[in-house]
């Protein structure tokens, strides 16, 4: 998707579509609020499909519009932590000291500077042996689980309660993944509109299906987001119109085009939300969370 003419008001025709976006971009109203706090697991065992890109950034759009959002920095690359401008260097306290110290999380959270009402559980490169540790850990599966629940219970009981937690997950189905399964309510499952977009997704749901048998059978895949999309190809078209009669209602409306923008937005520690709030893949994002945000889940 490509809205060449925004920004540039020579024409009638751009002038116009420039002043529905801008007018879009600063709507600030608040979404409806979840009538309890909805856990969301970003993940699709395939690398590169913008569960990174889509986590940060419909994070970012509902504390933009409200809502009180908690990230949990699960991959040991730290990328959501980069950008979200918050601090992960070796030795930052962060998810790691909570699923293996047991520290409590209200101990290692960071709010994030850019955006009022979102807060990050960071990773620090110290995440990366946390597989091989967790293995000889009592309830190694549940560990995020009680950390998550008792913190989300300290929140509420203080009045202040999370409306929405998004929970980063490495490109794999090892422990860390299996964690944030356990520790979730719905999975959000980003698809990259191009070639393999399925690949491995059997592999994925079928692990869903044994974490809902044995370890937690809340767990329901509720939201299918279509990323990388480029509406000039029958490529993309064709992975769409695929992944949208294999999932059916689950897939959001909006899918998320290629963007430079998105692209550039963590070399500057920001999200596309603040970085370029009228650009084509902020105003897609902002519609993705808006549909999140009045689904039947949320009511």
């Amino acid at each position: 998707m490509d809205l060449g003419p925004v920004g540039d008001d020579s024409t009638p025709l751009a002038a116009a579509v420039a002043e529905q976006v801008n007018r879009m971009a600063l709507d600030t109203r608040p979404f409806p609020r979840p009538r309890a706090t909805r856990v969301f697991v970003v993940a699709n065992q395939k690398g590169g499909v913008g569960k990174t890109t889509s986590t940060v950034n419909i994070a970012a759009s509902m504390a933009q519009h409200g809502q009180r959002v908690l990230v949990v920095d699960l991959d040991p690359q730290g990328n959501a932590s980069t950008a979200l401008q918050i601090d992960h260097r070796q030795g930052t306290p962060g998810i790691y000291e909570a699923i293996v110290d047991g520290q409590p999380l209200s101990a290692v959270i960071q709010d994030c500077p850019d955006l009022k009402g979102l807060s990050v559980v960071p990773a620090s490169i110290d995440l990366a042996g946390a597989e091989i540790e967790l293995v000889s850990l009592v309830a190694r599966e549940s560990r995020l689980r009680k950390s998550l629940d008792a913190y989300l219970t300290e929140r509420e009981e203080v009045g202040d309660r999370i409306d929405y937690v998004f929970i980063d997950c490495p490109p794999s189905l090892g422990l860390l993944t299996v964690n944030a399964l356990v520790a979730g309510r719905e999975m959000l499952i980003p698809i990259q509109c191009e070639y393999y977009a399925l690949e491995g997704l059997g592999q994925l749901m079928h692990n869903v299906e044994l974490i809902k048998s044995h370890l937690n059978p809340s767990l329901s895949v509720t939201t299918i987001l279509l990323t990388m999309h480029d509406a000039r190809t029958r490529l993309s078209a064709g992975v769409a119109d695929e992944v949208r009669q294999y999932f059916g209602d689950l897939v959001l409306r909006t899918a998320v085009p290629r963007s430079v923008r998105i692209s550039e937005a963590p070399s500057y520690q920001q999200t596309v939300m603040t970085y370029d709030p009228t650009s084509p893949g902020a105003m897609s994002y902002l519609e993705a969370s808006r549909e999140i945000a009045e689904s039947k889940e949320a009511r």
